[in-house]
Protein backbone atom coordinates (compact mmCIF):
# COMPACT_ATOMS: atom_id res chain seq x y z
CA UNK A 1 0.00 0.00 0.00
CA UNK A 2 1.86 3.31 -1.01
CA UNK A 3 1.68 6.08 1.75
CA UNK A 4 -0.84 9.06 1.60
CA UNK A 5 1.33 11.76 0.90
CA UNK A 6 -0.25 14.76 2.62
CA UNK A 7 -0.85 12.54 6.37
CA UNK A 8 1.94 12.13 8.60
CA UNK A 9 4.40 8.85 8.67
CA UNK A 10 4.40 7.40 12.54
CA UNK A 11 8.13 6.47 12.77
CA UNK A 12 10.29 5.38 15.23
CA UNK A 13 14.05 6.96 15.89
CA UNK A 14 16.79 5.26 18.79
CA UNK A 15 20.04 6.70 19.58
CA UNK A 16 22.08 3.97 21.21
CA UNK A 17 24.64 6.53 22.75
CA UNK A 18 28.39 5.77 24.91
CA UNK A 19 26.10 7.10 28.35
CA UNK A 20 22.61 7.19 26.88
CA UNK A 21 19.73 5.74 25.00
CA UNK A 22 17.31 8.30 23.48
CA UNK A 23 13.85 6.99 21.89
CA UNK A 24 11.22 9.23 19.72
CA UNK A 25 8.21 7.83 18.45
CA UNK A 26 6.92 10.62 16.36
CA UNK A 27 4.63 11.90 13.17
CA UNK A 28 6.64 13.02 10.21
CA UNK A 29 4.72 15.45 7.98
CA UNK A 30 5.57 15.54 4.12
CA UNK A 31 7.20 18.95 5.16
CA UNK A 32 9.66 17.47 7.41
CA UNK A 33 7.85 18.80 10.59
CA UNK A 34 7.83 16.30 13.47
CA UNK A 35 5.00 15.93 15.90
CA UNK A 36 6.56 13.73 19.45
CA UNK A 37 4.29 10.90 20.21
CA UNK A 38 6.36 9.77 23.20
CA UNK A 39 9.98 10.04 24.08
CA UNK A 40 12.00 8.58 26.59
CA UNK A 41 15.99 8.60 27.53
CA UNK A 42 17.46 6.41 29.68
CA UNK A 43 21.56 6.65 31.50
CA UNK A 44 22.94 3.48 30.55
CA UNK A 45 26.43 3.67 30.20
CA UNK A 46 26.50 1.50 27.59
CA UNK A 47 30.81 2.55 26.95
CA UNK A 48 31.80 2.26 30.44
CA UNK A 49 35.44 1.38 30.10
CA UNK A 50 35.23 1.22 26.28
CA UNK A 51 38.28 3.54 26.52
CA UNK A 52 40.86 1.14 28.61
CA UNK A 53 39.34 -1.95 27.15
CA UNK A 54 38.16 -1.50 23.93
CA UNK A 55 35.33 -3.69 24.53
CA UNK A 56 31.29 -3.32 25.96
CA UNK A 57 30.96 -5.25 28.83
CA UNK A 58 28.65 -8.03 29.14
CA UNK A 59 26.74 -6.04 32.19
CA UNK A 60 26.49 -2.68 29.88
CA UNK A 61 25.07 -4.90 26.31
CA UNK A 62 22.72 -6.42 29.24
CA UNK A 63 21.60 -2.84 30.23
CA UNK A 64 21.19 -1.75 26.99
CA UNK A 65 19.33 -5.09 25.35
CA UNK A 66 17.14 -5.09 28.37
CA UNK A 67 15.94 -1.08 27.68
CA UNK A 68 15.20 -2.17 24.16
CA UNK A 69 12.85 -4.86 24.58
CA UNK A 70 10.98 -2.59 26.42
CA UNK A 71 11.24 0.31 24.10
CA UNK A 72 10.36 -2.33 21.09
CA UNK A 73 6.95 -2.74 22.49
CA UNK A 74 6.79 0.45 23.18
CA UNK A 75 7.60 0.71 19.18
CA UNK A 76 5.19 -2.16 18.20
CA UNK A 77 2.00 -0.78 20.61
CA UNK A 78 2.54 2.97 18.59
CA UNK A 79 2.10 1.08 15.11
CA UNK A 80 4.95 2.90 13.62
CA UNK A 81 5.73 2.67 9.28
CA UNK A 82 9.40 2.37 10.47
CA UNK A 83 11.66 2.22 12.93
CA UNK A 84 15.47 3.53 12.79
CA UNK A 85 18.46 2.87 15.43
CA UNK A 86 21.63 4.58 15.67
CA UNK A 87 24.96 3.61 17.60
CA UNK A 88 27.59 5.96 17.93
CA UNK A 89 30.94 6.58 19.08
CA UNK A 90 31.15 3.57 22.09
CA UNK A 91 30.06 0.49 19.52
CA UNK A 92 32.25 2.36 16.79
CA UNK A 93 35.38 1.41 19.47
CA UNK A 94 34.52 -1.41 20.70
CA UNK A 95 36.02 -4.96 19.47
CA UNK A 96 32.85 -6.93 20.11
CA UNK A 97 30.55 -4.59 18.65
CA UNK A 98 29.32 -7.31 16.02
CA UNK A 99 28.64 -8.99 19.10
CA UNK A 100 26.05 -6.46 20.26
CA UNK A 101 24.62 -5.76 17.50
CA UNK A 102 24.10 -9.17 16.72
CA UNK A 103 22.59 -9.68 19.92
CA UNK A 104 20.06 -6.72 19.43
CA UNK A 105 18.58 -7.67 15.95
CA UNK A 106 18.11 -11.43 17.70
CA UNK A 107 16.60 -10.26 21.20
CA UNK A 108 14.74 -6.81 20.61
CA UNK A 109 13.96 -6.89 16.20
CA UNK A 110 16.39 -3.68 15.47
CA UNK A 111 18.98 -3.62 12.84
CA UNK A 112 21.09 -1.16 14.30
CA UNK A 113 22.89 1.09 11.79
CA UNK A 114 26.20 2.20 12.64
CA UNK A 115 27.68 5.59 12.19
CA UNK A 116 30.30 7.32 11.64
CA UNK A 117 31.11 10.73 13.68
CA UNK A 118 30.74 12.76 10.95
CA UNK A 119 27.10 11.32 9.80
CA UNK A 120 26.38 11.62 13.29
CA UNK A 121 27.10 14.96 13.19
CA UNK A 122 24.96 15.45 9.77
CA UNK A 123 21.94 14.18 11.25
CA UNK A 124 22.38 15.95 14.40
CA UNK A 125 21.85 19.07 12.41
CA UNK A 126 19.15 18.10 10.30
CA UNK A 127 17.16 17.56 14.46
CA UNK A 128 18.76 21.01 15.27
CA UNK A 129 17.58 22.45 12.29
CA UNK A 130 14.00 21.41 12.83
CA UNK A 131 13.69 23.54 15.51
CA UNK A 132 15.69 26.93 15.08
CA UNK A 133 13.92 29.92 14.26
CA UNK A 134 13.19 31.25 10.70
CA UNK A 135 16.14 34.33 12.17
CA UNK A 136 19.11 31.99 12.30
CA UNK A 137 20.59 31.19 9.20
CA UNK A 138 24.80 29.96 9.94
CA UNK A 139 25.19 27.94 12.88
CA UNK A 140 27.79 26.38 14.50
CA UNK A 141 26.36 23.14 16.42
CA UNK A 142 28.16 21.40 19.36
CA UNK A 143 27.33 17.86 20.38
CA UNK A 144 28.88 16.69 23.16
CA UNK A 145 28.48 13.18 23.80
CA UNK A 146 29.90 10.10 26.16
CA UNK A 147 32.86 9.18 24.30
CA UNK A 148 33.74 12.14 21.24
CA UNK A 149 31.96 15.55 20.39
CA UNK A 150 31.11 16.79 17.34
CA UNK A 151 31.57 20.45 15.83
CA UNK A 152 29.65 21.12 12.65
CA UNK A 153 29.61 24.41 10.83
CA UNK A 154 26.40 24.72 8.59
CA UNK A 155 26.67 28.11 6.62
CA UNK A 156 24.25 29.03 4.10
CA UNK A 157 24.50 28.13 0.84
CA UNK A 158 27.17 25.62 1.70
CA UNK A 159 27.30 22.03 2.65
CA UNK A 160 28.16 21.55 6.80
CA UNK A 161 31.63 21.37 7.42
CA UNK A 162 31.90 18.68 10.33
CA UNK A 163 34.72 17.68 13.13
CA UNK A 164 34.44 14.55 15.72
CA UNK A 165 36.91 14.69 18.09
CA UNK A 166 37.27 11.77 20.56
CA UNK A 167 36.79 13.88 23.67
CA UNK A 168 33.60 13.01 25.82
CA UNK A 169 32.18 13.18 29.01
CA UNK A 170 32.40 9.36 30.30
CA UNK A 171 36.05 9.26 28.21
CA UNK A 172 37.12 12.30 30.24
CA UNK A 173 36.07 10.65 33.27
CA UNK A 174 37.79 7.51 32.31
CA UNK A 175 41.15 8.84 31.27
CA UNK A 176 41.61 11.44 33.44
CA UNK A 177 39.01 12.54 36.27
CA UNK A 178 40.33 10.02 38.33
CA UNK A 179 38.99 11.53 42.19
CA UNK A 180 35.99 12.29 43.30
CA UNK A 181 36.10 15.56 43.14
CA UNK A 182 38.47 16.05 40.79
CA UNK A 183 41.99 17.42 41.77
CA UNK A 184 43.13 20.75 40.78
CA UNK A 185 45.95 18.95 38.64
CA UNK A 186 43.36 16.55 36.56
CA UNK A 187 41.40 19.65 35.78
CA UNK A 188 44.21 21.40 34.40
CA UNK A 189 45.08 18.15 32.52
CA UNK A 190 41.52 18.45 31.05
CA UNK A 191 41.44 21.57 30.21
CA UNK A 192 44.69 21.56 28.25
CA UNK A 193 43.44 18.11 26.69
CA UNK A 194 39.88 20.08 25.39
CA UNK A 195 41.52 23.19 24.53
CA UNK A 196 43.97 21.47 22.41
CA UNK A 197 41.81 19.43 20.51
CA UNK A 198 39.41 22.40 20.19
CA UNK A 199 42.01 24.30 18.31
CA UNK A 200 43.00 21.56 16.18
CA UNK A 201 39.00 21.03 14.73
CA UNK A 202 38.34 24.72 14.07
CA UNK A 203 41.59 25.13 12.67
CA UNK A 204 40.92 25.80 8.82
CA UNK A 205 36.91 24.92 9.02
CA UNK A 206 35.82 28.44 8.22
CA UNK A 207 34.28 31.68 9.93
CA UNK A 208 32.20 30.36 12.60
CA UNK A 209 32.79 33.30 14.52
CA UNK A 210 29.75 35.09 13.10
CA UNK A 211 27.23 32.06 13.55
CA UNK A 212 24.73 31.02 15.90
CA UNK A 213 26.44 29.15 18.79
CA UNK A 214 23.91 25.86 19.09
CA UNK A 215 24.76 23.27 21.78
CA UNK A 216 22.89 20.10 21.59
CA UNK A 217 22.35 16.80 24.28
CA UNK A 218 22.70 16.24 27.93
CA UNK A 219 25.57 18.06 28.61
CA UNK A 220 23.88 21.73 27.33
CA UNK A 221 20.50 20.63 28.48
CA UNK A 222 21.17 19.38 31.63
CA UNK A 223 23.09 22.46 32.50
CA UNK A 224 20.28 24.74 31.61
CA UNK A 225 17.96 23.05 33.55
CA UNK A 226 20.20 23.99 36.80
CA UNK A 227 20.74 27.41 35.33
CA UNK A 228 16.83 27.61 35.80
CA UNK A 229 16.85 25.20 39.20
CA UNK A 230 13.55 23.29 36.99
CA UNK A 231 12.76 20.65 39.28
CA UNK A 232 11.34 18.50 36.08
CA UNK A 233 12.92 18.43 32.79
CA UNK A 234 10.81 20.79 31.27
CA UNK A 235 11.57 20.64 27.06
CA UNK A 236 9.61 24.26 26.18
CA UNK A 237 11.93 25.92 29.02
CA UNK A 238 14.96 24.37 28.40
CA UNK A 239 15.25 24.66 23.98
CA UNK A 240 16.07 27.85 22.65
CA UNK A 241 17.20 29.11 26.13
CA UNK A 242 20.30 31.31 25.83
CA UNK A 243 23.01 29.84 28.17
CA UNK A 244 26.25 32.62 29.21
CA UNK A 245 29.39 31.51 29.76
CA UNK A 246 29.46 32.86 33.14
CA UNK A 247 26.68 30.66 34.51
CA UNK A 248 28.52 27.95 33.27
CA UNK A 249 31.29 28.83 35.61
CA UNK A 250 29.37 29.34 38.55
CA UNK A 251 27.69 25.79 37.51
CA UNK A 252 31.10 24.26 36.89
CA UNK A 253 32.62 25.26 40.46
CA UNK A 254 29.45 24.32 42.48
CA UNK A 255 30.17 20.57 40.69
CA UNK A 256 33.62 20.46 41.18
CA UNK A 257 33.02 21.55 45.00
CA UNK A 258 31.06 18.25 45.52
CA UNK A 259 31.40 14.76 45.39
CA UNK A 260 29.40 12.90 43.22
CA UNK A 261 27.14 11.83 45.44
CA UNK A 262 26.45 15.05 47.13
CA UNK A 263 25.51 16.31 43.30
CA UNK A 264 22.29 14.12 43.73
CA UNK A 265 19.44 16.27 44.24
CA UNK A 266 21.02 19.23 42.85
CA UNK A 267 17.96 21.30 41.31
CA UNK A 268 17.79 20.61 37.07
CA UNK A 269 20.44 17.77 37.55
CA UNK A 270 18.76 14.21 36.30
CA UNK A 271 20.01 11.27 38.18
CA UNK A 272 22.39 9.15 37.06
CA UNK A 273 23.99 12.43 35.20
CA UNK A 274 25.76 13.07 38.63
CA UNK A 275 28.96 11.03 37.51
CA UNK A 276 29.56 13.19 34.33
CA UNK A 277 28.24 16.54 34.69
CA UNK A 278 31.17 18.12 35.92
CA UNK A 279 32.97 16.76 32.98
CA UNK A 280 30.26 18.18 31.07
CA UNK A 281 30.89 21.36 32.27
CA UNK A 282 34.81 21.43 32.24
CA UNK A 283 33.94 20.92 28.42
CA UNK A 284 31.87 23.14 27.13
CA UNK A 285 33.25 25.53 29.11
CA UNK A 286 36.54 25.13 27.99
CA UNK A 287 35.20 25.35 24.00
CA UNK A 288 33.48 28.21 24.79
CA UNK A 289 36.94 30.03 26.34
CA UNK A 290 39.10 28.74 23.29
CA UNK A 291 36.18 29.96 20.65
CA UNK A 292 35.87 33.47 22.60
CA UNK A 293 32.14 32.79 22.91
CA UNK A 294 30.09 34.30 25.25
CA UNK A 295 26.63 32.33 25.22
CA UNK A 296 24.99 28.97 23.93
CA UNK A 297 21.25 28.37 22.04
CA UNK A 298 20.36 25.13 23.94
CA UNK A 299 18.80 22.58 21.74
CA UNK A 300 16.36 20.07 23.29
CA UNK A 301 16.45 18.38 19.51
CA UNK A 302 19.26 16.67 18.23
CA UNK A 303 20.12 13.19 16.41
CA UNK A 304 17.12 11.21 17.53
CA UNK A 305 15.34 13.98 15.38
CA UNK A 306 17.89 14.05 12.64
CA UNK A 307 17.24 9.87 12.21
CA UNK A 308 13.78 10.48 11.11
CA UNK A 309 13.72 13.75 9.36
CA UNK A 310 17.19 11.48 7.52
CA UNK A 311 14.32 9.39 6.56
CA UNK A 312 12.77 12.17 4.33
CA UNK A 313 15.92 13.39 2.73
CA UNK A 314 16.06 9.86 1.47
CA UNK A 315 13.29 10.02 -0.54
CA UNK A 316 11.99 6.37 0.77
CA UNK A 317 8.73 8.20 2.34
CA UNK A 318 5.63 9.49 1.09
CA UNK A 319 5.92 7.30 -1.98
CA UNK A 320 8.63 9.93 -3.25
Amino acid sequence: MTPDPTQPLRLAGIDIGTLTCRLLIADLFPGGQLREVRSARRILRLGEGVDQTKRLSDAAMDRVLQCLREWRQFIDAAHVEAAVAVATSAVRDAENRDEFLDRVKREAGFDVELISGEEEARRTMLGIRSGLSHGVTDVLALDIGGGSTEFILDLSGQSPVVRSIDIGVVRLCERLLHHDPPTDEEERQAREWVARETKTAVAGMGNYQTATFVGTAGTVTSLAAMAQKLPTYEPVRIHNYKLQLGTIRELEQTLLSRKKADRIGLPGLENGREEVIAAGAILIRTIMETLGIESVLVSDLGLREGVLINLLERGTLFGV
